[in-house]
């Protein structure tokens, strides 16, 4: 069982931007990016955070240049076979969301080695989406309904149990979810950085949850003193 409850997902926006404007490749960009999600799932559970899911490789995404899409599959089953040790040793379980049919052998067999490895590892769910879209995750719930009544609970079921984002950071300075967890960002607080993703490190993450635990999470209803005032003037 994880020890901490608290999920964050993170969008990694701006590895290439961060590389362009230091004169270095977009790869080279992409590799930084790799390094700071190291950092970050290492910090991760000093600050509560129980399960952190970062956007690796959007279904979008296929629709870059064919020479980056290679690089970042790549460095996706290079990331993962030269981890994988290295997540053990830290009690970190690593798992994929989205889809698995379209992305190379090598990087599909270092997902499933990666998966095998850490299973039983408690002390962080790190969750890579790789050629993942909300919108397809929904739709294809909806199919499995074949005329059924549907319930949310049942919804739920048939996306695989789900669990609520507390918090989605975005770096790079874009505020816009991009097809990201859209189900399970109902109810999450958002933080928006123009800090790029390379750049993102332990003081952003503990900056991002201070400011998350300082906000007041209703879910639609009202704080306690407010729902207490109402009731006495219904009365």
């Amino acid at each position: 069982m994880i020890q901490s409850s608290l999920h964050v997902a993170i969008i990694m926006d701006g590895n290439g931007r961060w590389a362009t404007q230091k004169g270095l490749s977009r790869t080279a960009g992409h590799r930084a990016g790799a390094e700071a999600l190291r950092n970050i799932a290492e910090a991760a559970p000093d600050f509560g955070i129980g399960t952190l899911t970062a956007y690796a490789f959007s279904s979008d995404n296929w629709k870059r240049p064919p020479a980056e899409v290679g690089a970042l599959m790549t460095l996706l089953a290079w990331y993962l076979e030269y981890e994988t040790p290295r997540l053990v040793a830290n009690d970190v379980r690593l798992s994929v969301i989205g889809r698995r049919d379209r992305i190379p052998a090598r990087l599909r067999h270092a997902i499933e080695f990666a998966e095998a490895a850490t299973r039983q590892c408690t002390r962080l769910h790190l969750r890579l989406a790789i050629d993942y879209s909300a919108r397809d995750a929904i739709l294809r719930a909806c199919e499995q309904a074949r005329g059924a009544p549907l319930t949310l609970e049942w919804f739920e079921e048939s996306m695989g149990r789900p669990q609520s984002v507390d918090l989605l950071i975005r770096s790079g300075g874009e505020q816009r979810l991009s097809d990201f967890l859209l189900w399970e960002c109902a109810y999450a607080e958002l933080v928006f950085t123009e800090c790029m993703w390379p750049d993102f490190d332990r003081l952003a993450l503990r900056q991002a949850v201070s400011e998350f635990r300082n906000r007041h999470r209703r879910f639609g209803s009202l704080p306690p003193k407010r729902h207490q005032i109402y009731e006495r003037w219904l009365r």
